[in-house]
C-alpha cells in the first residue's frame, strides 16, 4: 500500500533542480512536437547514476519486482519504488513536471482530449490517488546479456500523464554494449516509423507514453507510440524510468 501524500519526499536536489532549470525546454518542446521524444545530456552525474543504480539490490526500496519473461515482457527484470521514494527520483518528478505540463496540456488540446494537468506534480498526485492510483510508478531497470524490452506503452490506468522520462545509469561501450533505447510511431494507414536514441550515462530521454498530435491538412491527428529497449550484447544495463502518474 502507498505510503500518504504527505509522506511522500517532493523536493530534488538543489543542484539538481538548477540542472532541470538550465535545461534548453524550447529545444526539448521543438523535439518533442517533431518526434515524440527528446534527449537531455547530462541530467544526472556520474555519482547520482552509480548511487541509484545501486539501490537495484536493496529490496526495501522497491514494492515490487517483475521479471520480464514471465509476463511476455521481454527478458531482463525491473523493480517499482516504493513510497516513501529516495530524494533524488522523487526530486526529479517534482522538478521536471512543471516544464512539461504545458506540453502535456497542448497536446491534449490538439487531440481534442478532455483532460487537462494541474500545474504542480504533487496536485497531479493528489488527483491520481483520489482516484485509487496510489502505487508508486517510477522504476529501476536490469538488463544482461540477452536481455530486452519489447516495445510497450506504461498506463497504468484511467489516469495517464502523456510525457515520461527514462535517465541512463550505465556508460555504453563500457558497462554494456547494444540496448539502445527504441521508439515506433504508427500513423494512419502509414507503416510504423522506429526512431534509436543514443545516450550516455546520466543522459535522459523524454518521450511520449501513449499518443501525440501530428499537423496534417486538416488539422492535427493523434498518432500512436511505443518504446522499448534493443537487446544488450553484452554487460549489465541499468536505467531509471521517471512516470508520472501512479498505478491502480
Amino acid at each position: 500500500m502507498s505510503e500518504p501524500m504527505e509522506s511522500v519526499v517532493t523536493t530534488a536536489p538543489p543542484d539538481v533542480a538548477e540542472r532541470v532549470e538550465a535545461v534548453n525546454w524550447a529545444r526539448v518542446t521543438a523535439e518533442l512536437d517533431a518526434r515524440g521524444c527528446a534527449t537531455i545530456e547530462n541530467l544526472l552525474t556520474d555519482d547520482e547514476c552509480r548511487s541509484i543504480a545501486g539501490l537495484y539490490s536493496e529490496r526495501s526500496a522497491f514494492r515490487s519486482r517483475v521479471v520480464m519473461s514471465s509476463h511476455g515482457f521481454g527478458s531482463g527484470e525491473y523493480q517499482y519504488f516504493d513510497y516513501p521514494q529516495p530524494g533524488l527520483v522523487a526530486g526529479l518528478r517534482t522538478a521536471i513536471y512543471p516544464y512539461l505540463v504545458s506540453i502535456a496540456n497542448r497536446w491534449h488540446e490538439s487531440m481534442r482530449f478532455d483532460t487537462r494537468f494541474p500545474a504542480t506534480h504533487a496536485e497531479y498526485l493528489e488527483r491520481c490517488h483520489n482516484a485509487g492510483q496510489r502505487r508508486a510508478t517510477p522504476l529501476l531497470l536490469s538488463y544482461g546479456p540477452g536481455d530486452y524490452n519489447c516495445l510497450h506503452q506504461d498506463l497504468y490506468g484511467d489516469h495517464v500523464f502523456p510525457l515520461q522520462l527514462a535517465v541512463l545509469l550505465s556508460e555504453p561501450g563500457r558497462d554494456f554494449a547494444g540496448g539502445e533505447f527504441v521508439m515506433t510511431e504508427q500513423r494512419p494507414r502509414r507503416q510504423s516509423r522506429a526512431e534509436v536514441v543514443p545516450l550516455r550515462r546520466g543522459d535522459a530521454v523524454v518521450f511520449a507514453v501513449r499518443h501525440r498530435p501530428v499537423r496534417g491538412k486538416r488539422g492535427c491527428y493523434r498518432v500512436n507510440l511505443r518504446h522499448g529497449v534493443s537487446r544488450v550484447r553484452s554487460g549489465q544495463r541499468r536505467a531509471l524510468g521517471v512516470i508520472f502518474h501512479d498505478a491502480s
